[in-house]
């Protein structure tokens, strides 16, 4: 997959034609699986698939929890191009980009520098300054003139139980840590992907070996706890339990370390060295909140009735 992250860059040779669909993508559920369903239908007569999004500064996504994200930009290229797309756009939103009017990015920027010849879109589109680019407006646009114009396809938001899927729905699932429902909307398990970074070693000492991920900063975390997992490591796929959270129970030697979120997960029947490895953690049930326990032994001990549950669970479900 090429990756296109400026505007010098953000042109397509001559010769190729593109089918294009526009948006945030942020959490790629199953009403985007229809939209890149649709355009590998393109890809087959020989069109390129083309993805448009901005890439947003993660410092304006601190401000609360809320506005953090289910896909980091990273997840994001990983999962693109597991689906096939051919060219993704990562344009910096800034003032510039931003005050695009929507007549000039479709005629300037998708058509003329992209080689858009089909767009590929929900029925709650928005692009262009304002906002002001819409479906009524690629409607009439592409029906003038057909054939020197784009194909229009509109596709219909996807439904779950009653109502439509949207990132904003996903958002609350996650927040209240209700995986299933999250993951019924999401096109893969809520996933954090990422290298390998040295932790604690507090699981080592104990005789579980773990393996720690740094969520990025913008990243949506669920509520602190255990929760069953699947870890994908080089192309294999492994059982795992993973804890989300501050570890509130360490080794008492040294200094304390400040508390810092992280991702960690036990692997059944690993002991591999993977430092420095990119893998992919997948969420799948929440078991109990993190607990700060009395003592490390006591901590042990609950690790080993949770890896226990986790087991039974994983042989009744995947």
């Amino acid at each position: 997959m090429d990756i296109i992250l400026n505007e010098e860059d953000m042109k397509i040779d001559d010769g190729i034609k593109t089918v294009v669909a526009i948006g945030k993508f942020d959490g790629i559920h199953k009403g985007h699986e229809r939209i890149i369903r649709r355009m590998m239908e393109y890809r087959q007569r020989g069109y390129k698939t083309l993805i448009f999004t901005f890439d947003i500064q993660p410092q304006s996504l601190l401000n609360s929890r809320e506005n953090r994200v289910l896909t980091t930009g990273e997840e994001k290229r990983y999962l693109f191009s597991e689906l096939g797309i051919d060219f993704l756009v990562e344009l910096p939103f800034c003032e510039k980009t931003a005050g695009i009017s929507a007549e000039d990015f479709l005629k300037e920027v998708l058509i003329k520098r992209l080689k858009c010849r089909a767009i590929v879109c929900g029925p709650d589109l928005r692009f262009g300054k304002g906002g002001k680019g819409n479906v009524a407006m690629l409607n009439e646009y592409c029906m003038e003139g057909k054939n020197s114009k784009p194909e229009l396809n509109v596709i219909e938001k996807v439904n779950y139980n009653g109502s439509e899927i949207s990132s904003s729905r996903i958002r609350e699932a996650i927040m209240r840590s209700d995986i299933e429902e999250a993951n019924e909307m999401l096109l893969a398990p809520y996933t954090f992907y990422g290298r390998v970074s040295h932790g604690r070693k507090l699981g080592r000492t104990l005789g579980m070996p773990t393996v720690n991920l740094l969520p990025r900063a913008e990243k949506l975390l669920p509520k602190s706890g255990v929760y069953f997992s699947r870890v994908r490591h080089m192309g294999v796929e492994y059982r795992s339990i993973t804890n989300i959270g501050t570890k509130p129970t360490v080794v008492k030697s040294g200094e304390m370390e400040g508390p810092v979120m992280g991702v960690e997960t036990y692997l059944y029947n690993f002991n591999k060295e993977i430092y420095g490895d990119r893998l992919m953690v997948s969420l799948y049930h929440f078991l109990r909140p993190e607990i700060k326990f009395e003592s490390v032994d006591k901590l042990k001990l609950q690790m080993e009735e949770d890896i226990k549950k986790g087991e039974k669970w994983h042989k009744s479900h995947i």
